[in-house]
């Protein structure tokens, strides 16, 4: 799959695009009208993010920045693309943060099916009347022109930082790629085949980085270079969301693109971030290192605590954020099965199941 830039003025959204053959080399990432610009004092980044009409405005300060971003312009003035390179001084952080120097035991999965589907006279198109059902065939790329919704910023940090990727065809190719690495990372993996679905979810280890994934089946015709919308995000009856009737999905967080107070969290036995991190991956130093943890939901670290400190409401907040739940009180009993967990007599989703099913009963409240 070949990594390449191309301008794309049609999605009124932030572009993000690469061309990079090691982890090293620079890439540029482009921008549609309105989308980013720099302030009068060059102190922000203004990113519009307007993913499927759901407009934010995110202001992310220069200085706080991971990388070296510099706008490129037109002979006419105006904004096309930045580049992004690594900074020298950094390099011990990116150490810490990435897996340059480290064993390539952790693969992403960069969505290229998701970035077919909203492309133009693609499903989109679809969803918006603009055409009838042949927009829901379109061609597989082959080259990743990424864009917000293909998740192609949180790619290219991550490829920058040496982690490596496989794609959709890939796994729907061959769905024992995955068993190679000890974990495997989603990304806006939005719409996916069966056999990549299976692949996915059978992993024993999967951070599920964006929320909205596995959200869709499509079907692959390799002769024809296609994917068709089989499944999911209200097609073909308008009741249908999740194509895979997945009981972990969290399309709930998906609008959450600031990511300010971003936690993961399991969700039955999958580690999940509780927002689209598509921008804060750009300077977040810490959520960069906390998906590298043996378990970034700290779920173990938050079970000690709040035994030791059962009475502290911070300590429960956080203790039920790992699963997702809001809430000031758990009951004393549940230290039980809390301590069991530390010991490994039951497994973390275990727990889980009890602390959901006490704040689905209005128990934990």
């Amino acid at each position: 799959m070949e990594w390449s830039l191309k301008f794309l003025s049609i999605l009124p959204i932030l572009l993000f695009l690469a061309s990079f053959t090691t982890v090293h080399e620079n890439f540029a990432f482009g921008q549609t009208n309105n989308s980013t610009i720099y302030n009068g004092s060059q102190d922000f980044l203004k990113v519009i993010s307007n993913t499927e009409g759901n407009q934010q405005v995110l202001q992310i300060p220069i200085n706080q920045l991971l990388f070296n971003v510099g706008p490129q312009y037109d002979q006419n003035g105006k904004l096309t693309s930045f580049s992004i390179t690594l900074k020298p001084e950094l390099s011990n952080l990116y150490d810490e943060i990435g897996l340059i120097n480290k064993p390539k035991d952790i693969v992403f999965v960069y969505p290229i099916f998701t970035q077919a589907a909203y492309s133009s006279n693609g499903f989109y198109d679809y969803y918006n009347k603009k055409c009838d059902n042949k927009c829901l065939t379109v061609n597989i790329p082959t080259k990743i022109n990424g864009v917000q919704a293909s998740s192609i910023a949180g790619a290219l940090v991550l490829r920058l930082l040496g982690y490596p990727h496989v794609t959709d065809v890939d796994i729907d190719k061959n769905p024992d790629i995955l068993k190679q690495y000890k974990r495997v990372i989603i990304l806006h993996n939005e719409y996916v085949t069966k056999k990549e679905f299976d692949a996915i979810t059978s992993h024993p280890d999967v951070v599920y980085l964006y929320p909205n994934a596995l959200y869709a089946e499509v079907k692959t015709d390799y002769n024809a270079n296609t994917i068709t919308l089989l499944k999911g995000h209200g097609y073909p009856d308008a009741n249908i969301k999740n194509g895979f009737d997945w009981q972990s999905d969290n399309s709930n967080y998906e609008y959450n693109v600031v990511c300010d107070n971003w936690t993961f969290y399991k969700k039955i036995n999958d580690t999940m971030l509780s927002c689209f991190p598509e921008y804060r991956m750009l300077y977040d130093d810490q959520l960069l290192r906390t998906m590298q943890l043996d378990d970034p939901t700290l779920v173990l670290t938050d079970l000690g605590n709040w035994l030791r400190y059962p009475h502290q409401s911070g300590m429960t907040r956080t203790l039920l954020a790992d699963f997702d739940v809001k809430g000031d009180y758990i009951p004393a009993w549940v230290s039980n099965p809390a301590i069991w967990t530390l010991n490994g007599q039951i497994k973390k989703y275990e727990f889980g199941d009890i602390i959901r099913y006490l704040h689905e009963t209005s128990i934990i409240k």
